[in-house]
């Protein structure tokens, strides 16, 4: 009797315990898979070209990071004085540069003369250029109230000269015979306005900009270009500058063109949206000779981003401008759509 109550005892215990741990799970296997492994993209050296003042202003940020192994790609770079300097690097036999910052109009002439070599990759910053008066001045109002002036300008043959005839012609000034044009250096432009040897002059910012906070009140600004062109509600933006690339290299570098672009916008978002400490670092770079001057400027210097489809509708009707004016301001033709990074 005994023994046969000690056999149910253990068969119930064995069964209770057999419930407890429940079935025995499935074994896996990891099976091999064809699949490839997505790589990251490390970045790439990419030699880059900025210009001095308003052009290069946006891709400060950009710079400094790539100084400090914060992008993606790793930039070698020259701040360049003047477009023509950009030029010679970017059709140079061997190519010198691979990106660059240069004036809207410089774009076009690049691309026609080189037969679609150099292509424009985004498009910057919206009209920097102002009217100013010295001499504590305040009869210049308008367009109109230049008549009879002496307007000493910085940029002939380029964007600035082109800007200013057009705007002085559709408000009813002949160029030629309603005002004297004289054109000089910046630096040149400045010290006689301060000085009160000049009354009248047109520049761009920052040098605008520095004009005005040196002349302790005596020099004013009296018309915005910008404003005054979108006065004139033709339908085209005053787009002044431009980012391009070689040809070559978008082919064969997508992946690099791509970082740039999103560093690129991501360097102008943060310039625009902090002009103190960007300031110090456009100063920092030699794009602008003061933190203090670059400050005041970047909210003067109408930053923008516009790449792939967004760049024909806002640039466009700017070069048919130019080209009415001037056809060689563009290279002598309008440009086709190719002439746009598309990817």
């Amino acid at each position: 009797m005994k023994t046969l109550l000690a056999a149910v005892l253990a068969g119930a215990l064995s069964l209770s315990l057999a419930a407890c741990s429940g079935p025995k799970a499935a074994e896996t296997t990891t099976q091999p898979t064809d699949q490839p492994t997505q790589e990251v993209f490390q970045g790439e050296n990419v030699r880059l070209a900025v210009l001095s003042g308003p052009t290069g202003i946006g891709a400060a940020k950009l710079l400094s990071g790539s100084d400090n192994g914060d992008t993606v790609n790793h930039y070698t770079y020259t701040v360049a004085s003047d477009n023509n300097e950009v030029v010679a690097g970017l059709t140079a036999a061997e190519g010198e540069y691979d990106i660059a910052m240069v004036a809207s109009n410089v774009a076009a002439n690049l691309y026609n003369k080189t037969e679609g070599d150099v292509k424009i990759l985004a498009l910057g910053t919206q009209g920097v250029l102002h009217i100013l008066e010295g001499s504590n001045g305040t009869a210049i109002q308008s367009m109109k109230d230049l008549k009879g002036k002496t307007i000493y300008a910085t940029g002939q043959g380029a964007n600035p000269e082109y800007i200013l005839r057009h705007l002085l012609t559709e408000n009813g000034l002949d160029p030629d015979k309603d005002v004297e044009i004289v054109f000089a250096d910046a630096t040149e432009i400045s010290a006689k306005l301060i000085s009160g040897e000049i009354e009248t002059a047109m520049l761009p910012v920052p040098a605008a900009t520095a004009a005005i906070a040196q002349s302790k009140g005596s020099v004013r600004d009296a018309i915005d270009l910008t404003t005054a062109w979108n006065d004139l509600d033709n339908g085209s933006q005053l787009i002044m500058s431009a980012v391009v690339a070689r040809a070559d290299f978008l082919a064969e570098h997508p992946q690099a063109v791509d970082a740039f672009l999103e560093e690129y916008e991501a360097s102008v978002t943060y310039v625009k949206e902090n002009p103190e400490e960007a300031g110090q670092l456009v100063a920092d770079l030699g794009i602008a000779p003061s933190a203090a001057i670059a400050q005041k400027a970047i909210p003067q210097c109408n930053l923008v981003f516009l790449s792939g489809e967004d760049m024909k509708p806002a640039i466009s009707g700017y070069y048919e401008v130019l080209y009415s004016i001037d056809p060689t301001a563009v290279g002598g033709k309008l440009p086709d759509d190719d002439i746009y990074y598309v990817p």
